[in-house]
């Protein structure tokens, strides 16, 4: 019996905010992986590691986590006025798919970075000193990014004191901006929040009754009072994470916001969409020690949240879902901005089990329906490692 022998692929594997995932340039992908379809999704799972039933991605690259199983695909844009296409993939860790519905925002930091180092940026649009400007087009949901990568003498700075909490060490600080967050829709009206309403009533059949604000910025979210699902907001990952029934429950939640939000037709579709929605879970400000041991006092923040990805919580925060929270928070009446104390907001800083974050919103009222224009928030990034990933001819 012959084995097909392993290919090997130019990659960089990249820390962008707190995620980590292994970058592509489109060109250098096999042909068959340059299109979307089932050849594209058995390499890059390979790649990963997925689907693996252990649970740890021990022949792969990826983390065995939500928040390290993760590819992204980069090209020269196709878009006027932007420099580079980023497409996101969220690989399910013990099951064969690929989610291709929504954004990384963490990565999204680690995009313009990458995009200099794998040379796809026009030299006209860098700086030897100071910040490149780098307008990234978000394939996936169709939305501009724009991100501010420091540059000292002719290369990114990946070097810094910027610390973020639940990424280890510091570095440079990377600026990032989501242009548009806000989902659209064909009259160009209440794709903010999909019922057209600030907050809802969610009936989940065998869970409960809950309010509930349902949100299109950054990434679909569901948001619920921690309170009225048994939890106060200052959870770690290991008092949810643990519980089987409760990870059970918050499925159910999500699946039914899902329809809630005409994302699909039927909870049982859910399943195959586990990227999107997210949810998530606000309370007031409160002290706790997070998951560093470091403490958080109620004065440090203006509320508390919990949120959860690809079904378990998180063990900081996704930066898409931090833009909905910002985007929330500027908006009143939303559970969000009510857990924060009401009334008008432009930035929040929030609580979450790794430590706080801070993000800012610009929202106004057009013709009586919210809009947010963007969401602004700091990040770091760095590469890993560069080279070549390979991985069995037979494989895609």
């Amino acid at each position: 019996m012959t084995f097909a022998p392993q290919i090997k692929i130019p990659a960089i594997y990249m820390r962008g905010g707190t995620s980590k995932g292994v970058f592509f340039k489109l060109e250098d992908l096999p042909p068959a992986a340059q299109k979307p379809g089932p050849a594209r999704d058995a390499l890059l799972m390979r790649v990963i590691g997925s689907p693996d039933p252990y649970g740890k991605h021990t022949d792969g690259m990826g983390g065995a986590t939500s928040s390290t199983s993760k590819v992204v695909i980069l090209s020269r844009s196709s878009q006027p006025g932007h420099d580079v296409d980023y497409l996101f993939g969220q690989v399910s860790i013990d099951k064969p798919f690929i989610d291709w519905s929504g954004n990384c925002g963490n990565l999204s930091a680690a995009v313009g970075p990458c995009a200099i180092a794998m040379g796809l940026i026009d030299a006209d649009r860098l700086v030897s000193d100071g910040t490149a400007t780098v307008r990234i087009w978000q394939a996936n949901i169709g939305k501009t990014i724009i991100g501010q990568v420091p540059m000292t003498g002719g290369s990114v700075q990946e070097t810094g004191d910027f610390e973020l909490d639940g990424v280890t060490f510091p570095a440079a600080e990377i600026g990032v901006e989501f242009v548009d967050p806000a989902a659209d829709d064909e009259d160009g009206g209440g794709a903010l929040f999909p019922t057209g309403n600030v907050v809802d009533t969610l009936d989940v059949p065998g869970v409960g009754r809950f309010q509930a604000t349902l949100i299109n910025a950054g990434i679909p979210t569901i948001f619920l009072n921690a309170a009225d699902i048994g939890y106060t907001g200052t959870e770690l990952q290991d008092d949810i994470n643990g519980d089987a029934a409760a990870l059970e429950r918050f499925e159910t939640i999500r699946a039914h916001g899902a329809v809630h939000m005409g994302l699909i037709s039927d909870a049982a579709e859910a399943a195959q969409r586990q990227h999107t929605p997210k949810v998530a879970f606000v309370a007031p400000a409160a002290g706790y020690t997070a998951s560093s041991g470091k403490q958080i006092n109620a004065e440090d923040v203006d509320l508390l949240v919990r949120a959860l990805s690809m079904g378990k919580l998180h063990h900081a925060m996704m930066g898409t879902a931090a833009v909905a929270i910002g985007t929330a928070a500027a908006i009143p009446g939303t559970l969000v901005n009510l857990a924060a104390g009401g009334g008008e907001r432009t930035a929040v800083r929030f609580g979450h089990p790794s430590g706080t974050l801070r993000v800012g919103a610009e929202v106004a009222q057009v013709n009586g329906q919210w809009q947010v224009t963007k969401a602004i928030m700091s990040r770091s990034a760095r590469i890993l490692m560069e080279g070549w990933v390979r991985v069995p001819g037979d494989a895609f």
